[in-house]
Order: structure tokens, then sequence, then C-alpha cells
């Protein structure tokens, strides 16, 4: 009975002391999802990230404050833009997967937006003072 016991104490003593070291580690927190169902992400900065996956915009339509960063990251395979049509002035470069575009608003009101290689892919940004 010993035998089974020692081996455990001795795993269950070596489980404990892992990890304590003086050594920094980092570790990563996770941000709950937002309330409303929006898959955009928001940074502790405020900053917000709009996918683009499925040829679409997702979420398609984001509320922001003026001032707070937008960036559009393409996870798709194919190529994408992002263009302002009414409500505001941005236009992109076309861009591949893991890449992105950041745009901040200076002032309130809503943007309508495209990627005009897909014209079906449009989206809404509403910014708020």
């Amino acid at each position: 009975m010993k035998r089974f016991f020692l081996p455990l104490a001795i795993l269950a003593l070596a489980a404990g002391g892992c990890g304590s070291s003086s050594k920094t580690t980092s570790s990563s927190t996770s941000t709950p999802a937002p309330a409303s169902g929006s898959s955009s992400t928001a940074s502790p900065s405020g900053a917000v990230t709009i996918h683009m996956q499925n040829i679409q915009f997702n979420p398609k339509s984001q509320t922001v404050k003026v001032g707070q960063k937008v960036t559009w990251v393409n996870e798709d395979t194919v190529a994408h833009n992002v263009t302002a049509q009414s409500g505001g002035t941005f236009k992109s470069s076309t861009f591949g997967q893991g890449q992105s575009f950041s745009f901040t608003p200076t002032k309130a009101g809503t943007i309508t937006y495209v990627c005009t290689i897909h014209p079906g892919m449009t989206g809404t940004l509403t910014v708020k003072p």
C-alpha cells in the first residue's frame, strides 16, 4: 500500500511546485463577449476590431465614440479593402489574410463603408460624441 501512495505523494509535490520560479511569466486574460451579441472586440484602450470573415464584416454594424480606433482584420483567404461610402473619408489599399486597416473617427455621425472588391460586403459605423 505504501508503494502506491509514495509515488502519488511525490507526484503531487512535484506538480504543486511547477511554475514557482522567480522568472516573470505572462498570462492572457479573457474579456467577456459583448452582451449585444456582436463579435467585435474592444481592447483595454477602447479600440474596436471588426472581423472580415466569410465575405462579411462581423459585426455588420458597430457603434464607437469619436477618437476610438477601429481596426478591420482580414480573416478570409481572399483579399479585401475598406472604403467609406458616406459620412466619412477613408480608403484602405487591398490587404490579405492576417492583415488589417485602422481608422479613428474625428466627428460624430454615421459612416457606411464597403469592400469594393465584394460590393455586397457592407457595414455601418455609428460614431457617438
